[in-house]
């Protein structure tokens, strides 16, 4: 499926499942917003909803709705919502539903041709398979976006970042920039671990980090966006 003009944005993955995409995404809708942009968010395959006044809703779809400049419904926002919280294509085999690229990248063109900045969040890591032959890494190629990776500062994870940020390489793409967010408020030797991820991923990657998310009560979009550098964002969305 040809797309013209190429998307502008980001693909926003993370390290593991419940490291922080949603929060970082709605911040990174939050920042574009305040430049003044027509901004959209997309999750294009989301695991788990809640029945709410009859309607199931899937809290990270709604939560990047809310988030987004311009108005949007659930449905065009997560165009696959699955009831069960687990894997994409399990979600989808127990539904008996297949999740098509053609879906997706309809979607993704359809906000693109509304809103001047597109974030997609991705599902899991960034390997999560989609279908039998095809996983998110591969619909990241798709879109084509430059890379965010949403680090869940804890014990590991800069083994996980480091093979994450080698696989989005080796796919052709760009890692425009990392966040490391806290998601264990006792880890130990956090200062040590985030330097060695400063380091690394520049010196491997050339990406700079964007921002620490520390450990809040208010996860809104707002608070989270007092934590991401202007300066590395003006970078990651150029003028």
């Amino acid at each position: 499926m040809m797309r013209s003009p190429p998307l502008r944005g980001c693909f926003v993955t993370g390290t593991d499942t419940e490291v922080g995409k949603t929060c970082v995404s709605t911040a990174l809708l939050h920042w574009c917003a305040q430049q003044g942009w027509r901004s959209a968010g997309l999750k294009p395959v989301a695991a788990g909803t809640e029945l709410i006044n009859g309607a199931h809703i899937n809290a990270d779809v709604r939560a990047l709705r809310e988030a987004s400049s311009i108005p949007l419904t659930d449905d065009e926002v997560g165009p696959y919502q699955f009831e069960s919280a687990c894997a994409p294509q399990v979600a989808a085999s127990m539904e008996g539903r297949a999740i098509e690229r053609t879906v997706i990248l309809r979607a993704a063109n359809d906000l693109a041709a509304r809103a001047e900045v597109l974030i997609v969040e991705g599902v899991g890591g960034f390997r999560v398979p989609l279908g039998p032959d095809w996983d998110a890494a591969d619909l990241a190629v798709e879109l084509g976006l430059p890379v965010i990776l949403v680090v869940g500062l804890r014990l590991g994870c800069i083994n996980h970042a480091l093979l994450t940020a080698d696989v989005v390489r080796s796919r052709g793409l760009r890692l425009a920039g990392w966040v490391g967010n806290a998601i264990d408020p006792a880890m130990l030797w956090a200062d040590a671990t985030i330097a060695s991820l400063r380091e690394r991923l520049w010196q491997q990657h050339q990406a700079n980090c964007v921002g620490i998310v520390p450990w809040l009560g208010d996860l809104s979009a707002a608070a989270v966006v007092a934590h991401l550098s202007d300066a590395e964002l003006q970078r990651v969305f150029p003028i």
